[in-house]
């Protein structure tokens, strides 16, 4: 069997297991859509640390060993872990994984990032070079606000398109054999970018990426729409999935009837004044780990497309007038008996 099919997507002949899966929310999230879903919700952003990053890079660290504990193995059992975030130079996943002396692969894929981590560690195992590898990523809004926008002191008005950074971390244990759901396909995403330069509405930016990757998995895979029970992207918000819609549509697929978005199922936008919806790596991470792996393991859905989003700018790119270019990453889950 060909492991490559089509122009960018990949077959696996042994399905990597997702083994075990966790997540940690902020208070805002705690009080969202998915509030019963999730394994912890903090009281308190910082969770007794002194700045914002050090609670990230605690947050993400937790979830880390609370996936491996989920899983039903040992830290010791662990081969490669693979993480990345938000922050300059990924210190979130850095600083939180040095503790756990495992060989580290740091990864940007700004809010794509769970599913390219995702990616790396399913060919990482099914390859044979591994049989446990951790799949995880992080953000915090404090942390992210701080670096991308403005100081939270400042005080500044959002715009209706603008999304809001989930603080929150998942992670996944991916192994070579056991229970749980296998991942069967990915489809690394391409960069796309058709101009957007506006940094508050990052739903526009990532949506032709999305749309790109969404068209390639079903050409790659010759696949319908209706095979799959939901076609979930990373985070658009209510503006880039409207426009992922549009687009997809016009290259002759209607995804509508199974197509969702996590930045839309995080929160109640209206309730919680999270204008466009939600946003962030541990957006689509923390909707993952929680609302869909849980909702597969209650078989209420057996085979989902799941394609983080992420803008790839920087506040130097954006202050120099560059456009914004998205990028997102496909990965299929499936229940297999």
């Amino acid at each position: 069997m060909e492991k490559f099919i089509g122009s960018q997507t990949i077959q696996f002949e042994c399905p990597p297991h997702i083994l075990g899966a966790s997540s940690i929310v902020g208070p805002k999230e705690g009080e969202g859509l998915l509030k019963d879903y999730f394994d912890l919700i903090l009281e308190d952003a910082l969770w007794g640390e002194e700045t914002w990053e050090k609670a990230e890079s605690k947050i993400l660290k937790e979830t880390i060993h609370l996936a491996i504990k989920n899983a039903g193995i040992a830290i010791d059992d662990v081969r490669y872990v693979f993480s990345g975030d938000l922050l300059n130079q990924l210190i979130a996943s850095s600083f939180a994984i040095r503790s756990l002396n495992k060989p580290f692969f740091g990864l940007f894929g700004a809010c794509s990032t769970m599913g390219e981590s995702l990616i790396l560690a399913a060919m990482t195992v099914e390859g044979g070079f591994a049989k446990y590898c951790v799949a995880s990523t992080s953000s915090h809004y404090c942390s992210a606000e701080k670096q991308f926008r403005y100081p939270l002191e400042f005080g500044n008005q959002r715009p209706p398109t603008a999304t809001w950074t989930v603080t929150g971390s998942g992670a996944v244990v991916v192994g070579n054999h056991g229970q749980g759901p296998v991942i069967t396909h990915v489809t690394p995403g391409r960069i796309i970018d058709l101009g957007v330069k506006d940094p508050m509405n990052m739903g526009a930016a990532m949506a032709p990426a999305a749309a790109d990757t969404i068209v390639t998995h079903l050409k790659d895979t010759n696949r319908k729409p209706s095979d799959y029970d939901m076609i979930a992207t990373g985070d658009l918000g209510s503006v880039g999935k409207e426009l992922a819609l549009e687009l997809v549509k016009k290259q002759g697929y209607d995804i509508e009837q199974v197509y969702t978005d996590c930045g839309v199922e995080i929160y109640e936008s209206d309730k919680q004044d999270t204008h466009a919806g939600g946003s962030g790596c541990g957006c689509s991470a923390v909707t993952l780990t929680g609302y869909l792996l849980k909702s597969m393991k209650a078989k209420r859905y057996n085979r989902i497309l799941f394609i983080p989003t992420g803008a790839l700018l920087s506040t130097t790119s954006a202050n120099e007038g560059e456009s914004i270019p998205g990028i997102a990453h496909g990965v299929v889950l499936e229940n297999i008996e």
